[in-house]
């Protein structure tokens, strides 16, 4: 099997997985096993296929074909989302009725949930599609791909499971707060996501193998 062909089942079991046992599996599983044994579970399927992606996209290698150039245009828009990825990712810790043992929510949306209803999903989804803009490359097209993918329809899926699990206590929520970001308006995320995000992109940036973030320009 060729690096490439790798890479692209990796992702299919990555995702695929991540829908199967986070749904039609979800119960029948927990049921068998109880919540924690479902948990550790989920947890080792979702590092042993990621850590596939990850294999496989390294196996492969230097792309000789890049399919656009982003240029100094796209490392200034990449820079600003990934910081605002780092802010949302935070701040998703903090009063986030979708976590897992969380009861729902309770009084209106706060923090970055002002921004988004969905802070963890969409700081994956950014981060993905700013490595895929600066990367360009075909193998690039699958990795970031498959996360893309995985975080917005889980996002969806994680809407309808938790309006049949709150029923109008979420429907109340969600109607307080956006899908998209930004879509109901810009919401201060707080200090400690604010703060704390910064810091995540700053390390995370400053950390990457090559010159990333403002690194690029200050480095």
């Amino acid at each position: 099997m060729t690096p490439q062909m790798g890479l692209f089942f990796s992702a299919i079991l990555f995702v695929g997985l991540h829908f199967l046992m986070s749904h039609p599996l979800r119960r029948p599983l927990v049921q068998a096993m109880g919540e924690k044994a479902f948990q550790g579970l989920y947890s080792v399927i979702s590092l042993l296929t990621f850590g596939g992606m990850i294999y496989f996209y390294h196996a492969i290698g230097r792309e000789p074909e890049r399919l656009w150039d982003a240029g100094d245009a796209g490392w200034i828009a990449g820079t600003i989302l990934m910081w605002l990825g780092a802010i949302l990712f935070v701040g998703s810790f903090i009063k986030n009725p979708s976590l897992v043992g969380a009861r729902g929510p309770k009084g209106g949306p706060t923090g970055v949930f002002k921004i988004t209803r969905h802070p963890m999903m969409w700081s994956f989804a950014i981060w993905a599609a700013v490595h895929l803009m600066i990367i360009a490359a075909p193998k690039a097209l699958v990795f970031d791909g498959a996360i893309i993918l995985l975080a917005l329809a889980g996002a969806a899926g994680q809407d309808r499971k938790k309006a049949r699990q709150f029923g109008e206590d979420w429907h109340d929520w969600t109607a307080q707060t956006a899908f998209v970001p930004f879509t109901r308006g810009v919401g201060n995320p707080g200090a400690v996501a604010l703060i704390g995000g910064t810091l995540l992109f700053f390390l995370a940036t400053w950390l990457h193998p090559i010159p990333a973030g403002f690194w690029r320009w200050i480095g």
